[in-house]
């Protein structure tokens, strides 16, 4: 099976699948390798009809089925690379190519497992599914979720196989991301009354955020596993004015939140909107009919929250024999399924440190370690009788 599960991730890794370019050729791929043992395939375009997202189903029609889930964008391949970033390179029992292990390897397990769960009686079903635009904004993700809905297919776990060493992980952050765009009227800086400046009501909108990121501190849970433990909230860019003596007319800020809870995201939310729309905004259409406050929505990724009971956290447990649950800075697509309603956790070959880099690589080690825990899978999902 590690022979076979090679042999696809050097397939995988020949398809250039950045999140600009779109990844219709890797879709195409998977859906005829599990057309081709009887999978159940859809697949889903975006607007432009460039990208796609694949849902594939294996065993009865029934709910309760487990979603081995991945995502087939990387990032671009930027830096310098021993070969072509593109074309798989084996040496030193690893793997190398972007997205060999962000999350390329995972997906190679589950096309090669894929097979066995077809030979196999399943007393649930096995669903893969594969996304577009996680590392942009969970895109693919949110459209597969709605989906889902339409389709009434009512999975009850899923695992995430982001490269986490094969550890468990229950929970991980959200990560909002927004853009705030101030309208205000020019004019010369000798009669400052005489325009709108945009900037300084950026400023006082920049002093709200600091406030609301303070209030957060204190409402960090009593036992929260995360380093810092409360909700963070800052802006990391600020763009705006032509010249010293000039009332800018324009000003945007790129801010984010990276939320423990789905209740301190709204707790923020519903703080900034009543800053920006219930006191920015009025006032300076107060001075110019014309000014005004537009935030443009980045991406809205949730986080994953620990939970208990955890069906999915059980399942993984049994099936990999770690008893420890982990959490992780770096956002996923599993919150997103969580909000859905399905059970889920985090857990795939390969370490998030080889992510994102020149050179990045999977082990052999872990695409077999990942390979034992879908073989688990399979005999733990076939009928008996």
């Amino acid at each position: 099976m590690l022979d076979e599960t090679r042999r696809i991730l050097g397939d995988l890794i020949g398809f250039p699948t950045v999140s600009a370019d779109g990844n219709l050729a890797l879709i195409a791929y998977a859906s005829a390798a599990l057309d081709a043992i009887g999978a159940h395939t859809r697949t889903t375009l975006d607007a432009s009809g460039t990208k796609a997202n694949l849902f594939a189903t294996i065993g009865p029609d029934t709910d309760g089925g487990i979603v081995l889930s991945g995502h087939t964008d990387v990032v671009p391949a930027d830096g310098e690379w021993t070969g072509d970033p593109f074309v798989a390179h084996e040496e030193g029992g690893r793997i190398y190519g972007r997205g060999a292990c962000d999350m390329k390897g995972f997906i190679a397990c589950a096309l090669a497992m894929a097979p066995a769960f077809a030979a196999t009686r399943l007393e649930r079903p096995v669903h893969f599914a594969f996304t577009y635009d996680e590392e942009v904004g969970c895109f693919g993700a949110r459209a597969l979720v709605e989906a889902l809905r339409e389709w009434s297919v009512k999975p009850s776990t899923c695992v995430i196989g982001e490269p986490t060493g094969m550890r468990i992980i229950e929970g991980h952050k959200g990560c909002y991301e927004y853009t705030t765009a101030f309208t205000g009227s020019a004019g010369h800086a000798s009669e400052p009354d005489r325009g709108v400046n945009a900037i300084a009501y950026a400023g006082r909108f920049l002093a709200r955020l600091a406030e609301t990121g303070e209030a957060l501190k204190g409402r960090a849970p009593a036992k929260s596993p995360f380093v810092p433990p409360w909700t963070t909230l800052q802006a990391g860019v600020i763009r705006g004015g032509t010249a010293r003596n000039v009332i800018p007319d324009h000003c945007e800020v790129e801010w984010e939140m990276r939320p423990v809870t789905a209740a301190d995201a709204d707790f923020a939310l519903s703080e900034i909107r009543r800053c920006l729309e219930g006191e920015l905004s009025p006032e300076m259409r107060a001075r110019h009919p014309g000014a005004g406050i537009v935030t443009h929505v980045v991406g809205e990724v949730d986080g994953l929250e620990p939970v208990a009971p955890s069906e999915a956290l059980d399942l993984v447990r049994e099936l990999t024999g770690g008893n420890a649950a982990d959490v992780v800075s770096f956002g996923t697509e599993a919150g997103l399924y969580q909000k859905a309603g399905i059970s889920t956790v985090v857990c795939g070959p390969g370490f998030i440190e080889q992510a994102h880099r020149p050179d990045e690589y999977v082990s052999l080690d872990q695409l077999d370690l990942c390979l034992q825990m879908l073989d688990r899978l399979a005999g733990k999902l076939s009928r008996r009788s």
